[in-house]
C-alpha cells in the first residue's frame, strides 16, 4: 500500500480533522501516514487542543480533536509540527502534544519518497 502524507497549512481545525480521519483510517488499514502541519497550521496543537466544532462531533458520536490526535498518533500515524510554525505562534516543542514531533519543510520532503501520496488540507 501506497504511503500517505498530508500537509495541514492553515489553523483550520476542520482541516485537521479531516487530515487526521484520513491518515488514521490509511493507518488502521496497514499503510504508512504522516501529518505535517505547517506555519499556523501548528497552534491547532496549542493545548488544550480544542476545536469550535468540537460538540456537535461528540454529539454524533465522534471524537472530539484531542480524541482524534490521540487515536491517530496510537495507530501510528507520524505528526510533525513546523519549527518555523511553533515561533510564529509562541510555541515551545515542550507544550506539544506526546508523540508530536518538530520538523522543518526540508527534512519533511526528504522523508517523502516516490511512492507517497501528498495531499494538502
Amino acid at each position: 500500500m501506497r504511503g500517505l502524507t498530508i500537509v495541514v497549512t492553515t489553523a483550520d481545525a476542520e482541516r485537521l480533522r479531516g487530515a487526521l480521519l484520513l491518515a488514521a483510517a490509511q493507518a488502521a488499514l496497514g499503510g504508512a501516514a504522516a501529518i505535517f502541519l505547517q506555519l499556523d497550521a501548528v497552534a491547532l496543537l496549542r493545548p488544550p487542543v480544542v476545536a469550535p466544532r468540537d460538540g456537535d462531533h461528540r454529539a454524533a458520536g465522534l471524537p472530539d480533536l484531542a480524541a482524534l490526535l490521540a487515536d491517530s498518533l496510537d495507530l501510528g500515524v507520524t505528526i510533525s509540527a513546523c519549527q518555523s510554525g511553533l515561533a510564529l505562534c509562541g510555541m515551545s516543542a515542550a507544550e506539544l502534544p506526546k508523540g508530536v514531533g518538530v520538523g522543518g519543510p526540508i527534512g519533511f520532503l526528504q522523508q517523502m519518497d516516490d511512492d507517497v501520496r501528498l495531499l494538502m488540507a
